[in-house]
């Protein structure tokens, strides 16, 4: 895991209530945008989930856990165009990495959309990353890496939005930062968390109150406390699997200590942390 947060990060752009000016004094406090990097040591390979606005640091973060440098990024997975699931390609272009053909795989409206928006379309017209089509359930397979993409229900101003199943060799992860509500997707999410091993899942908000003087319609997603109920007839090692990500700002869980965090690993769930590595 290379971050946890919502897409801009916490703390948070003209935050300065108490709950972000604990992390812009605190730096070790600070979290970056959900990130996921699936390493496939047999190839040497290194593929990366999300390309956020954070992406130097991450793929810092990155090159420190594998310092080795034969190991390589071979490839982005892009879920959907908010800003920090797809920003971070800019750092590809000609005024930072350069990088030449680098494969980045999005779905058709989210390749079409880079195609022919600037500054975007830039980096595909100069050669820096070249896009790779994905269709609904349809598998890729690079190296030892299986990686299937699953269209959600969201917020889809500017393109699709999917979630992915990533398969490695022993074991396979779900990964969904971003849907609207459980209900709205056509698959039941407490039949597909026993076909994995680690469910990768929206927490964005813990509870309905979290947002003040903006409406939660503006941006529904579904509420920890929603999961967690939904989930509570999972036996205890189903329950185990889920994983909480994808955390905005205001969400007590970026605190470990809050009742809240308690609450979440009492019931026998987990919240992400950056640096946790899952075998797959």
């Amino acid at each position: 895991m290379l971050g946890i947060a919502q897409d801009a990060g916490y703390p948070q752009t003209l935050c300065y209530r108490p709950h972000c000016m604990t992390a812009w004094q605190d730096k070790s406090l600070r979290k970056m945008a959900t990130s996921l990097a699936v390493v496939d040591h047999v190839h040497k390979a290194q593929y990366l989930f999300e390309a956020t606005p954070d992406l130097p640091q991450q793929l810092y973060l990155l090159q420190q856990e594998w310092s080795n440098p034969d190991y390589q990024l071979q490839a982005v997975f892009l879920t959907h165009a908010h800003m920090g699931h797809y920003t971070g390609l800019m750092h590809f272009g000609r005024e930072s990495a350069s990088t030449k053909q680098l494969p980045v795989y999005a779905m058709p409206q989210m390749r079409s959309f880079l195609e022919n928006n600037g500054p975007w379309s830039q980096l595909v017209k100069l050669n820096n990353i070249e896009l790779k089509g994905l269709q609904n359930k349809r598998e890729v397979v690079l190296g030892n890496v299986r990686v299937t993409p699953v269209l959600v229900p969201h917020r889809d101003e500017f393109s699709e939005t999917v979630g992915y199943l990533i398969k490695g060799k022993t074991k396979t992860a779900l990964f969904i930062p971003d849907i609207d509500k459980w209900e709205k997707w056509d698959t039941a999410i407490e039949d597909l968390i026993p076909q994995v091993d680690y469910a990768l899942l929206d927490a964005t908000f813990y509870s309905a109150d979290e947002l003040k003087g903006r409406t939660m319609a503006e941006v529904p997603h579904p509420l920890v406390v929603e999961s967690m109920d939904r989930f509570r007839d999972l036996p205890p090692e189903q329950k185990r699997k889920v994983i909480f990500i994808h955390l905005n700002h205001t969400n007590p869980l970026l605190d470990s200590s809050s009742p809240e965090s308690l609450a979440v690993t009492d019931a026998g769930f987990r919240v992400a942390s950056e640096g946790l590595v899952l075998p797959l």
